[in-house]
């Protein structure tokens, strides 16, 4: 394969629009995103999958400019008048469709659609200029670990163009622990995954096989799974890997909520 020129990133995005809302236990994210944007070439297109989004067929949004769908509810009026108004990549569109297809890996384009929060909450606090064409790409609604890791295997011949991968999910996603109280055990939990995530992503010690089985044994790790009773926020995470196959090279560690969260970049 050619050198690597795209960048590969696992973003955790928050809670909803808060972090474009000027929310105080968010703006840790929203420093280290901003950081990110400037620390990494930018692209000439972005590829975004959300962890808000599960088809039983892969699905690729083929607008020509997508509208956003505001995936939430009970937030202030605000929250449902955010633009961002992005163009799509038919190019690149097409060309994940075709690489898909070539590897056995069913999927369609989706015209009805918009961008939910996993793609413009990040990108808008990126990019605010959305001047970089964005395509989504649904995750699959079996949510297994190892399809989605063939997903990402399967659009490898992407990296050898200036393209920016997001996997956009959350390293720690308990709906119920963001707003119940915090004590010793469920900080433990929380860090004790955390730092399970990180080793695996980022150890240089271990082989590839090891690293893609500890991925897809993930529900073994301690603290797996009070930190995802449901493991759609953590998915994004191993197309990334499926894309990259290696350690990743950055980690992005901030506090959400009250709760430990990284990101992990390859590029």
């Amino acid at each position: 394969m050619a050198e690597q020129k795209a960048t590969i990133a696992f973003l955790s995005h928050g809670g909803g629009p808060l972090p474009l809302l000027g929310d105080p236990a968010h703006q840790e994210m929203v420093d280290a995103l901003q950081l990110l944007a400037k620390d990494i070439p930018k692209p000439d297109a972005i590829l975004v999958f959300s962890a808000h989004w599960e088809e039983s067929e892969v699905s690729i949004i083929g607008n020509s400019k997508a509208s956003l769908y505001y995936d939430y509810y009970g937030f202030p009026d605000e929250s449902y008048h955010i633009q961002y108004p992005v163009k799509n990549d038919s190019k690149l569109a097409n060309k994940v469709h075709s690489l898909l297809e070539s590897k056995g890996i069913a999927s369609h384009f989706e015209n009805s659609r918009g961008l939910d929060h996993g793609v413009f909450v990040p990108l808008k606090i990126m990019y605010p200029e959305a001047d970089i064409p964005c395509i989504q790409v649904s995750l699959l609604a079996s949510l297994d670990p190892e399809e989605h890791i063939k997903l990402g295997r399967a659009l490898r011949s992407l990296l050898s163009s200036n393209v920016l991968i997001i996997g956009s999910g959350f390293s720690f996603h308990n709906l119920k622990a963001f707003f119940g109280a915090s004590d010793q055990q469920s900080r433990l939990l929380n860090e004790s995954f955390d730092e399970w995530l990180t080793e695996t992503c980022m150890s240089a010690s271990l082989h590839e096989f090891e690293r893609a089985e500890r991925l897809m044994e993930w529900q073994n790790a301690p603290g797996a799974l009070y930190c995802h009773p449901r493991e759609e926020h953590l998915i994004p995470l191993h197309i990334c890997y499926g894309l990259a196959q290696k350690p990743a090279n950055k980690r992005l560690s901030f506090n959400v909520m009250g709760k430990q969260a990284s990101c992990f970049v390859w590029g």
